[in-house]
Parts: structure tokens; sequence; C-alpha cells
């Protein structure tokens, strides 16, 4: 099988889960015996992955966290530039061999014009496949009309579409009008040989470390600051948590155009004292982070998957998940509200803290659940839809 993937970001260089899951999903689907050219739009410098080639589209180096994300509509000219420049280097690599690749496969907004260039040259069967929609981005808005007219070309021309979830399938099939029987859901999985093992210290957070061991509960979030996320909900759900139940902490792990504002209004609801922003972290301090805390919440307002709850839930974490959260279509041993019962909310956060054994059953039958789900199994339902699309090629 030779498989063209265009994608926007890689490890280290990503800005989220996109980046993560193509990561996995392409390794594992190399693990099959699957030819894979991945394209990034950026000088990549993965000397360390050798199951695939990557190809760069410019010269541009990853300069931090915004620098043309996969999640940044900061600067949607630069975005636009970066684009065109991927499309003119997707032709490139198919003029080099027009006859090597049988799948195109494209993931999310930013490469479905690169992906139906690929098809109109090659001829190849093209799958878009969706981790989130410009829906999920806004928040449940509109968003950028730009970006939904791209997103809405690329589910028109593709000839498969995959989603992460039933959530993401429904609101394809709602907001864009697509056939339900268009779209496959893969769900996202974990990869646990991967994830680091925790220092048993935990050095990195000292001082919540001593909150903790002094009786505290640590919830927390590892997350994109950003409307998408729910965040101000999750903030006044917390408050009234504290209200009825003072030994709680809320540890906040990551950045975003939200921050000040967060910031702000933990100063407003009087919980300064109790919110603790990490800023953007990988390695030992994102580790850290997951293992210091007891109770992990997804607060957003649409998120199609979500592996974040897939990395606390290795690390032991009990599990608070929004009802708009696609996870939650693979995990049982979760509490679930909607993202906008600030009340319910802080009923779940009073109960796990509270309860010993509520928060240890949470822990450990949602370590039974996360360990199912693996990129193996990922991989062989893209390869049945490559094979399905290759056939009807062909015939």
């Amino acid at each position: 099988m030779k498989l063209l993937m265009l994608g926007w970001e890689l490890p280290p260089h990503n800005s989220g889960g996109l980046g993560v899951a193509c990561y996995h999903m392409a390794k594992a689907l190399a693990a099959k015996g699957t030819d894979i050219d991945f394209v990034v739009p950026y000088s990549a410098g993965h000397k360390e992955i050798d199951f695939m080639t990557i190809h760069s589209t410019s010269r541009r180096i990853p300069g931090g966290k915004y620098s043309l994300g996969a999640y940044d509509h900061m600067s949607i000219d630069g975005m636009r530039k970066a684009q065109k420049q991927y499309v003119r280097h997707v032709e490139k690599i198919i003029q080099a061999n027009p006859k090597k690749h049988e799948v195109i496969h494209a993931h999310d907004w930013l490469t479905v014009e690169a992906g139906i260039r690929a098809k109109e040259l090659t001829g190849a069967p093209l799958i878009v496949h969706i981790h989130a929609t410009e829906f999920d981005r806004a928040g449940g808005t509109r968003g950028n009309p730009l970006v939904h007219e791209i997103e809405e070309q690329g589910l028109l021309m593709a000839d498969k579409i995959i989603a992460v979830s039933n959530i993401t399938k429904w609101m394809i099939v709602k907001r864009y009008q697509i056939p339900a029987n268009k779209i496959e859901v893969v769900h996202n999985a974990i990869d646990v040989s991967s994830m680091p093992e925790v220092n048993q210290d935990i050095e990195t957070y000292r001082y919540l470390r001593w909150l903790q061991d002094d009786g505290y509960t640590v919830v927390s979030a590892v997350t994109r600051f950003t409307i998408q996320k729910g965040l101000l909900q999750l903030l006044r759900g917390f408050a009234k948590a504290t209200t009825r139940y003072d030994k709680l902490v809320l540890l906040l792990v990551g950045d975003g155009e939200q921050r000040d504002e967060l910031i702000r209004a933990s100063a407003e609801l009087e919980i300064a004292d109790k919110v603790f922003f990490t800023g953007f972290v990988r390695g030992r301090k994102w580790r850290d982070a997951y293992g210091l805390s007891d109770v992990f919440v997804m607060s957003s307002i649409s998120e199609p998957f979500g592996l974040t709850a897939l990395e606390a839930a290795h690390h032991s974490n009990a599990l608070i998940i929004s009802k708009q959260s696609g996870v939650g279509e693979v995990l049982a041993n979760i509490l679930r509200y909607d993202f906008w019962d600030e009340r319910k909310l802080a009923d779940q956060i009073v109960a796990v803290a509270s309860s010993s054994a509520l928060r240890d059953e949470l822990r450990n039958n949602i370590g039974r659940e996360y360990a199912r789900l693996n990129w193996r199994d990922v991989a062989q339902s893209c390869i049945q839809l490559y094979d399905g699309l290759r056939r009807g090629v062909a015939a």
C-alpha cells in the first residue's frame, strides 16, 4: 500500500492532539506494511521517525507553540500562504512519481486543498479525516467563514470521510449536509508504551504535592486555553465546589489566547489562591502534572474526541467529562455533565474529592477500559477503508 498522508504537525512540533494522533496512526499503519509519504508545512527535523518518509514543504522552522499551529487562526493570511505553498509542494511530490500513491489521506481543513489537488493529479481516492470542525474550534459558533468554505469543499470532494467520534459524524451530517453513509467513525486510541513513567517523587510541582499530602484534592485540566475548551465554565463550577469543600486546588496546564481572561476570572471568582497556571509544558512537567492530579476534568463545549482524557486515565486520574466530548463514547467509568451545567460539575468535583471510595472505583475501572484502545485497531480500520476505495477505483 502506497499512501500519501497530508498532515499539519507531528510531535514534538505539535500544538495539540492532531499531531499526536497523526504520529501514532502513521506508526501503526507502517507496522502493517503501509509505505507512507507524510507531508508537513515546515522544516521537519524528525530524525527519530524512521517508519515513514517526511516531506517538508518549506524551510520554516517551528518557532513556538503558535507558529502556524493546527489550531491557530490568529494569522489567517500567513496560514493561507503556507497552505498554498503546501499545495505546490504536494504537486511536486506527485509529479516526481505520478503513479506511486494509491490512496490520499488528508487530516483536517488545513490539508484538504492539497488533498483535492492530489486526487486530481493521481486519480487516487481521497479520505478526509476530521479531527475537529470549525464549529468545534469556535466553541459551537460558526467561526471563520473561509475555513468553513475550505472544510465544506473537502468534505464534498472526499471519497470517504473519517470522523473521530459519533459526535463529529453527526456534526458533519447536520452542519454540512453530508450523507451519513459517507462517514466512518474511527475513534482515537492511546499508545501506552510511548507514555513516560511518572517520577514517584513528583518534584515539578512541590507546593501542590505538599497541599496534596495535607489532604487537598488536585483537580486538573490539560488543554489549550480557547473558547472551545469551556474553561470559564470550569472555573465557575470549581468556584462553586470550593464553597462546599475547601481542600481543592485546580491545576491548569497549557496556554492560549484565553490565558489572561482566565487569570482575571479566577481573581473575580475569589479562587486565585486555588488555581495554578503552568503555561505551555512538555516532557517532565507535562508528565508530572498528570501524575500529581487526582481528578481530570474535560470541560469542552465541543470536543470531537479528547486524547488528554486517555492520557489522564493512564495516570490513574478519576475522570469528569463533558457530554459534548467524543471520548465519552469509548469510556463508561467516568462522570459526565453538560458543559454549561456548572452546578452539576461542582457536585461531581465535591463527590469525588470527599469520597475516596468513589475516587478509587473510578480510577481502577477506567484503568481497565482505556487499555482496550490501541492504534493497531485504528490502523486496521483505515486499511479496510483504503482497500475498499482501491477496489472501487479498480472497478
